[in-house]
């Protein structure tokens, strides 16, 4: 070896199993690159990545207006009326995403068609969990992460509920074996309004969920629940309920600052008011599911109700009771508020009820009821439904969303845990969407292929994705049928001659929306040639 200034010269030879490297001449410099170009490559990717990494941490949160200390933006969102206060909101601050604090807990809202669709379908999986209030939650809830509406995740058991809703309440085999059972329901609906006083003043809300509870009592229990005069075992089902679901909407202290659900989960004591309407209801139907439970024989596939479904399933009594509450209630609510929504604006708008008159004249004609059968030649029927729908969705921000983990959402950062609602009242009042957006123009939907089973963002009534309203099904047949049988039957008169155009709109949100003042029509037998 021959040391010089600067230099070393070098004679040797490297064998390796893959590689031979003749005597060469290297310089110092050279021999560093060599040996140590790989190792810092591999640092260099593995900073950059986690700078990256990083970065998508640091990306911001959705836009929103100013949240003051503590308050948030609780202040700027009427609590009868949130989607039209957080559609407000949006126009200014996020007409995409939003984000806003009730109290100190960060809410993010969708308010476009664009973010329905990142929201329910692009990340679907991520945003798929359900924001439960702290009350439900509370040590040995009967109610947490039992029903659909108040499953956290979406897991095996949310797997399993929703496949026995399918097959056995919301199938078209299901559907189609219950067809004249629907019928006949609403043709006692019909005789019942026949029969009354000359000049009486109905809230028709009131003949329609009689109507609703009744075929829901057949599909579960394989029985009526109640009378057009209110005398039943489900005599209390209607005013237990909606207090019921009023109570499970209303604001929590300790989901406004969470601090306090360390010291109680039920801080107001909501769950335990609950419980006792929540027991009332449940007293309609444990005779009878105790039956199920102890007869001898199981029942043939033909005469299997939804209670038999669920024992032969082994679901326990708690389950069932769970579950049965959350469809009586989510089934009678939104079938009620609906019809009585598409009778409102129907009388509001009398060129539209003359068109519809006039479809169910020729095609139904002299005929005493209508048919299921009937209802896809009603083309504009079904448009006068879908219109409804549009203005008055039953959940007008779905229920809440929740993320499973922290995500990215349009460029925004969503962290986990963070409460998710999509404002589908503003989306489906969007002059971007629609033309004449606050009128009711059933002609829209004429030879039009949008649909409400969640592929259209700018129309999702029923919601989208996984957590999509599983009752549409049934939804979608019972209520046109349950409107087309009382404009058929009969002419609609308002008390004291008052104006269709000074009908009172003003909306109630809990969990589902009402007609604040509830309809009073004068129904008079229509004259048949």
């Amino acid at each position: 070896m021959e040391a010089a200034l600067g230099t070393t010269k070098c004679r040797f030879r490297i064998n390796t199993r893959r590689t031979e490297i003749h005597p060469i001449m290297l310089k110092t410099g050279e021999m560093i690159d060599y040996l140590f170009t790989p190792i810092l490559l591999y640092i260099f990717l593995v900073i950059t990545f986690k700078y990256l990494f990083s970065l998508r941490n640091r990306l911001p949160l959705p836009p929103g207006p100013f949240s003051w200390p503590l308050i948030g933006n609780l202040f700027q969102v009427d609590l009868k009326r949130p989607h039209a206060a957080l559609a407000k909101l949006a126009q200014a601050h996020g007409p995409d995403l939003m984000s806003i604090r009730f109290g100190t807990r960060l809410v993010v809202v969708a308010s476009s068609r664009a973010a329905a669709a990142e929201v329910l379908k692009t990340n679907d999986r991520m945003l798929s969990g359900r924001y439960v209030a702290c009350h439900i939650r509370v040590k040995g809830s009967r109610l947490h992460n039992l029903s659909t509406g108040l499953l956290e995740e979406c897991d095996e058991y949310w797997k399993s509920i929703r496949t026995i809703y399918r097959a056995e309440l919301f199938s078209t085999k299901a559907l189609e074996s219950q067809v004249s059972m629907r019928e006949n329901k609403v043709t006692e609906m019909i005789q019942h309004l026949a029969k009354t006083q000359l000049g009486q003043v109905i809230k028709i809300r009131d003949v329609v969920f009689v109507t609703a509870l009744n075929v829901l009592g057949n599909l579960i229990l394989s029985t009526d629940l109640i009378d057009f005069e209110g005398k039943g075992v489900g005599e209390r089902m209607k005013k237990d309920t909606s207090r019921y679901t009023m109570l499970a909407a209303t604001p929590q202290l300790a989901d406004l600052y969470p601090i306090l659900g360390l010291f109680s989960k039920d801080f107001q004591g909501t769950y335990k008011k609950l419980m006792v309407l929540f027991d009332k209801i449940c007293d309609v139907w444990t005779g009878i599911v105790q039956d199920r439970r102890n007869r001898d024989s199981q029942p043939s596939l033909g005469s299997m109700d939804f209670a038999d479904a669920l024992v032969k399933n082994g679901y326990t009594d708690t389950q069932i009771d769970a579950l049965l509450v959350e469809t009586f209630g989510a089934g009678t609510e939104s079938t009620t508020a609906t019809s009585e929504w598409m009778l409102v604006e129907l009388l509001r708008n009398r060129q539209a009820l003359q068109k519809l008159k006039d479809e169910l004249e020729e095609v139904v004609g002299g005929k005493n009821v209508i048919r299921e059968s009937d209802l896809p030649n009603l083309p504009y029927l079904e448009a006068c439904f879908k219109e409804t729908l549009r203005l008055h969705p039953p959940g007008p921000l779905l229920l809440p969303h929740r993320a499973v983990q922290t995500c990215e959402v349009m460029g925004y950062r969503i962290p986990k845990d963070t409460q998710v609602m999509v404002n589908m009242w503003a989306i489906a009042r969007d002059p971007k969407n629609w033309d004449y957006p606050s009128s009711f123009k059933p002609e829209r939907f004429l030879n039009s292929k949008m649909d409400y089973i969640g592929r259209y963002f700018e129309y999702i009534p029923f919601g989208s994705g996984r957590r999509m309203c599983a009752g549409q099904p049934l939804a979608s047949r019972f209520v046109p049928l349950v409107v087309a049988s009382l404009i058929h039957e009969f002419d609609w008169f308002l008390p004291n001659d008052i104006d269709s155009a000074q009908i009172d709109m003003d909306e109630i949100l809990d969990i589902t929306m009402f007609k604040n003042d509830p309809l009073l029509v004068i129904p008079k037998l229509r004259k048949r040639a």
